[in-house]
């Protein structure tokens, strides 16, 4: 018995059948270790295994049910054997594994481990994590073999672990917590072990991060200071914290360690060096007089993790203690080792990674500043075929040892030297080089040799043996997979071949990732043929691509451009633009256009400015697509910029043109921001911009005045004007550079920086006035002297601004005065243009020669009221452009007086002289559009309305009606409702009738009821005082102003106010003896009353006044109108069907809203509303007449 191992008796016959007699070790000294187990059988114990040394644990209970003898049984079973015949150490742990005594097995290891001896099974075993992982509670089959890499699984038992009653089975109550507490214990020993040796690796990459040549300037040149280095930032802000704390500077402390919140200042170890914590400020300080022992220097020193410190205090770090917890204090120590754990998981990955990013810089920098010289390839070979070698002789020609790889086909610079021995004036020569000799070093070596077998096999043996190994080679991927290149020119080739069958099979939304592999091989190939169809692969690549995958092909044919040169860009890129100009997807076009002007920097200049031109000038001519009409017009501004031939002038003007009149106001856009500013550059250089370019398009103008007598294009003067407007900067530029003080501008001293408001906003950089002159300091500095020149020194021998002054000026003024001024937006355009023109040129050139030049055309003296000749020009546009385009550019006191003043002279001169009022309404107008000239507007009527003359205050009562829309309640309660009232307390009935337009506008937009009711007693006392009676104007406007403002105002104020007395008015005029006066009453009646029918009106009105109206202006219109008396029965016949049907309905709420509607058109909308989507009369006939 005592020869007999109790640890070879097998769990079942299988696997004693599967293991072989094992042997009984004689007994060895402790001092010769265990060797591992041999790779045959991992459990199968070694021949020279180790006796044991301790007896297992007796009070462990086996996790599985079928074991056919315990831990204790069997330590008892060894030590009654002999000692000759001692079971080893080793077999005990390869039982305890197979059997999964996994905590025994880990007791047994710690114990090892403490008496100084480590068994490489068990320690194998416990560095592996794998064999840790958890699966669900399903116990494992019965047949089932678990080695010791299996899982860790519950007992397959009837009274398993989480079946067991824990108040009865006292014992083994917390033993699965237990386990997972172990377990857990132990991942975390290692993961913070893991994490010490990623703090190692990064520390020795950031030590090698500053390249050796740069250490060679620190060390040659002591006052250049070495930089510092992320490590040792953070060591240093450690210590110096350190150090606020110790010394009571706490809240400089807390300031610290805020402005360095990536930093925990309480655990050394976030520095992340693997070297022990350095003595204290103070410390450092009293020793800086002797050397201390650099950090450097330090190496293979390894940080303990202290288990005391761990949440909990779950282990002791001496004597481990038994866990007497609660379970539920012991899953909450679970919970959180879990959580410690995944907190230090994470961190080994972010160390990871910045160990990868870390020596992946460091290649990119030994590969571009370390790079050998030439010689350094023969050495190094010689180097490693004679590892004997003199390194004196690798040292005096600056070697680099190198390793060869890939079948000796490939060089790969494994070990770069140091860059002190490295010449780096010549470098870029000697990567030339380098290259050079590698190729014609890859080219002569010879072919790779293999060891021969010591065979007589015959060759057509060895083939037919060969062919059982499952190659194809008879496909062409077969054939390509089998042929390795080895030179670069036979890779280029391989990618030409393969790319074609690899592009199709690349999901869509990927397939911009083959973009640089296309492009390299296109770049590098030597065959023509292959490099087209490559290229017709990337403009194909993606069926629509998107703006994005735009981007990355364009950049890729930039980058093709430039690497291969102007020839090769038209012979190889052009084409494939050409052949995808008429292609079916807006995006391929897209693409096209877009190429055109990324490509224009590279291409030979004469097919910069012929093809390229020609092929954009089509697509702008035939495209349907917005936005490839837009690409279009950029690329062709980017052709500006670019092109040099003079005889392309004339092409690019009418381009312009024709741009400027597409549809699309994205492309019209377009042209503004790109084309005409990079179009004005060229003119610029060409010296045509003023001589050329603006009076092309003032002749163009002029044309449209001449033929639009009978009805003006405005489209076409919007065109025209645009692009003299986009002209604006350029031409000021042109000004500033030509001036006479051009070559005093320096940019050095104190330069005052421009004013934000010193010019317009530009609608792109290329409008903006700093970014023509080429910098806002060289803009700032031309800006003064412009001032100064214009305001002391004038304008002699100035030929750009002489010609601003004298043509460009009085040609646009002339202009204006021939344009219609009831075109609301011709005045509009043409305001805008003057602003932004005096805007650009500046105050004092506005002041000085702009404004006179008006002043002397306007000429609004007192004493020429009477002269026709002189008031002329008061009724053109040169009024209402001068007043918002020129005297609105700044907004100071003098300014606004002056602006007043000019509102208030025309306005006198106009009425004084009987003349038309076109151009002062056109001022208010366009003025009264911003609430900034509200309160202005208000002065200036106010002088009107103060006026002596009758004439004067009628206009003035007049122009109310233009500025209250849009004007706040508050201005119209505190200055224009007063200002009517006092026109209406004067003597003359023509004021008093003027000021009825302007009370309806204020009935219309104002909702104040004081307001109001102080509107309606006015208008109550024209309608109603006797004075009035027999004055035919005054009601006139009242009927025409109750149409107008009836429908939009309050409902009460319309039913209780306006349709009453239109009813009076309809029934005084039957009376009317005067038929002239009675058919102009009825005419105005009858426009009333049809605005005011689709408005809803409530049974009792309809009935009272509304229906009576109408039938007293029918009785009107049978004698003096047939075709309206007609009109006038439908309309009545309709509203008495109406008033019958709400009489008859019972749901008197949805008929209400249905009989204010009139007519089948009316109806329609209304069930539309209501989602009733139907024309069909019979359905309608049915919705009105729902229940009887």
């Amino acid at each position: 018995m005592a020869s007999i191992n109790p640890f070879n008796l097998s769990d079942s016959e299988e696997e004693a059948e599967r293991r072989p007699n094992e042997t009984v070790d004689t007994e060895r000294s402790p001092s010769d270790g265990a060797p591992g187990p041999p790779p045959g059988n991992p459990f199968s114990p070694p021949a020279d295994a180790e006796p044991p040394t301790l007896l297992l644990s007796s009070n462990r209970t086996s996790p599985s049910g079928d074991v056919g003898m315990s831990a204790s049984a069997a330590a008892t079973s060894a030590m009654a054997g002999s000692s000759e015949s001692r079971v080893s150490v080793d077999v005990i742990a390869a039982q305890l594994l197979r059997d999964q005594y996994i905590l025994t097995a880990l007791e047994f290891h710690t114990e090892l481990l403490e008496a100084g001896r480590d068994l490489p099974r068990l320690r194998d075993y416990f560095s592996n994590p794998g064999n840790f992982e958890r699966q669900s509670g399903t116990p494992p089959a019965k047949d089932q073999v678990l080695g010791p890499g299996g899982p860790l699984n519950r007992a397959g038992s009837i009274s398993t672990l989480d079946s067991l009653d824990f108040a009865r089975y006292s014992d083994d109550g917390n033993r699965e917590t237990d386990e997972r507490v172990a377990v857990l214990e132990f991942e975390l020993r290692k993961a913070k072990e893991t994490i010490q040796a990623l703090r190692a690796n990064l520390t020795q990459a950031a030590e090698s991060e500053v390249p050796s040549q740069e250490r060679k300037n620190f060390k040659s040149s002591p006052e250049i200071q070495e930089p510092i280095r992320p490590l040792e930032k953070r060591a240093l802000n450690f210590l110096v914290n350190e150090y606020l704390l110790k010394n009571e500077y706490k809240l400089s402390s807390i300031t610290f360690s805020d402005e360095n919140d990536d930093q925990d200042f309480e655990l050394w170890d976030d520095v992340g060096l693997n070297i022990p914590k350095p003595p204290d400020l103070l410390q450092l300080y009293r020793n800086c007089g002797s050397p201390l022992p650099s950090p450097r220097d330090v190496a293979d020193v390894s940080v303990g993790v202290d288990f005391g410190d761990l949440p909990g205090n779950c282990i002791s770090q001496e004597t481990p203690r038994k866990l007497d917890l609660t379970q539920q204090q012991q899953t909450e120590v679970v919970q959180e080792l879990e959580y410690q754990i995944s907190l230090l998981n994470n961190e080994k990955q972010s160390l990871a990674e910045q160990i990868k990013k870390l020596q992946s810089e460091i290649q990119t920098l030994r590969r571009t500043v370390s790079s050998p010289p030439p010689a350094s390839l023969d050495v190094g070979s010689q180097n490693i075929q004679n590892p004997s070698s003199s390194s004196n002789t690798a040292c005096s020609t600056n070697c680099v040892s190198t390793l060869p790889t890939d079948n000796g086909q490939y060089l790969d610079i494994r070990d770069v030297s140091d860059a002190e021995n490295s010449p780096g004036h010549n470098l870029a020569q000697n990567i030339s080089q380098l290259q050079s000799q590698s190729q014609n070093k890859l080219k002569s070596q010879p072919p790779v040799q293999f060891d021969q077998p010591n065979r007589k096999l015959s060759p057509a043996f060895q083939q037919a043996l060969l062919s059982f190994c499952r190659m194809c080679s008879d496909s062409r991927l077969g054939a390509e997979v089998s042929r390795i290149a080895d030179s670069e020119e036979s890779v280029m080739l391989m990618l030409g071949r393969c790319l074609p069958h690899i592009v199709p099979n690349v999901l869509l939304a990927k397939r911009e990732e083959l973009i640089p592999l296309i492009l390299c091989t296109a770049c590098l190939h030597p065959e023509p043929k292959e490099r087209d169809q490559l290229l017709h692969i990337l403009f194909n690549l993606i069926k629509r691509p998107d703006d994005e995958q735009r981007q990355m092909i364009l950049t890729g044919c930039v980058a093709f451009a430039r690497h291969v040169g102007p020839t090769r860009v038209e012979a190889e890129l052009l084409p494939q633009c050409w052949e995808q100009i008429n292609h079916k997807y807006p995006e391929r076009r897209l693409l096209v256009a877009e190429s055109c002007g990324a490509l224009a920097p590279y291409l030979p200049k004469e097919i910069r400015s012929s093809l390229v031109l020609s092929m954009l000038q089509q697509m702008l001519t035939e495209d349907k697509a917005d936005m490839v009409r837009e690409a279009v017009v950029k690329s062709l501004g980017i052709i500006m910029g670019y092109i040099d031939d003079p005889d392309k002038y004339s092409q690019g003007f009418e381009l312009m043109l024709l741009s400027l009149g597409d549809p699309s106001e994205r492309v019209v856009s377009a042209v503004h921001q790109v084309f005409i500013p990079a179009f004005a550059a060229w003119t610029t250089e060409l010296g045509t911009l003023y001589s050329a370019l603006i009076p092309s398009l003032l002749a163009r103008i002029e044309k449209l005045l001449t033929q639009g007598e009978h009805g003006l294009d405005e489209h076409k003067l919007h065109i025209f004007l645009s692009a003299l407007q986009s002209l604006i900067p350029p031409l000021f530029a042109v000004v500033l550079q030509n001036a006479p003080f051009t070559s005093r501008a320096k940019l050095h001293g104190d330069i005052p920086a421009i004013e934000v408001t010193r010019f317009p906003r530009p609608a792109s950089p290329l409008q903006d006035v700093a970014t023509i002159i080429g910098s806002r300091e060289m803009l700032s500095a031309l800006l003064l002297l412009y001032d100064h020149q214009l305001e002391h020194e004038g304008t002699t021998g100035w030929e750009s601004l002489l010609w601003v002054v004298n043509q460009l000026l009085p040609q646009l003024i002339d202009i204006v005065g021939r344009i219609n001024v009831a075109s609301s937006t011709c005045v509009h355009e043409f305001s805008r243009f003057f602003w932004r023109f005096c805007r650009t040129f500046g105050k004092i050139f506005t002041n000085t020669k702009v404004k006179p030049q008006f002043q002397e055309i306007l000429r609004l003296s007192e004493e020429n009221v009477d002269a026709s000749a002189g008031n002329g020009i008061l009724t053109k546009a040169t009024v209402p452009i001068y007043a918002t385009g020129v005297l609105t550019c700044y907004n100071q006191e003098e300014d606004r007086k002056l602006l007043v003043g000019f509102l208030e002279d025309v306005m006198t001169t106009l009425s004084l002289s009987h003349a038309p009022l076109d151009s002062l309404k056109a001022s208010f107008v366009e003025l009264g559009a911003n609430p900034v000239y509200h309160e202005l507007l208000l002065t200036v009527l106010w002088y009107g309305v103060v006026h002596t003359s009758a004439l004067v205050r009628c206009t003035a009562a007049r122009m109310f009606e233009l500025v209250l829309r849009g004007m706040s309640e508050a201005l119209v309660d505190r200055r224009a409702a007063p200002a009517l009232i006092t026109l209406c307390s004067g003597p003359e009935f023509s004021v008093r009738i003027s000021t009825i337009p302007a009370f309806g506008t204020i009935m219309e937009t104002v909702t104040q009821k004081e307001l109001l009711e102080r509107v309606k007693m006015q208008l109550a006392s024209f309608l109603e005082d006797p004075q009035y009676q027999d004055q035919h104007s005054l009601h006139m406007e009242i009927i025409r102003t109750f149409g107008r403002v009836g429908p939009n105002a309050e409902p009460r104020f319309r039913d209780e106010f306006v349709l009453p007395h239109l009813h009076k008015l309809a029934l005084a005029n039957n009376s009317q003896a005067v038929e002239s006066k009675r058919i102009d009453v009825a005419t105005q009646l009858f426009e009333a009353y049809s605005a005011l029918s689709c408005c809803f009106i409530s049974e009792e009105v309809m009935v009272n006044h509304f229906l009576p109206g109408l039938r007293c202006l029918r009785a009107d219109m049978e004698q003096l109108s047939p075709e309206h008396e007609v009109i006038l029965s439908s309309m009545i016949k309709e509203c008495e069907i109406k008033v019958e049907n709400r009489g008859m309905s019972d749901a008197q709420g949805s008929m209400s809203i249905a009989s204010s509607l009139v007519g089948e058109d009316a109806k329609t909308k209304f069930l539309s509303k209501m989602g009733q989507l139907t024309t069909s009369g019979a359905m309608l006939a049915n919705v009105f007449q729902r229940k009887k």
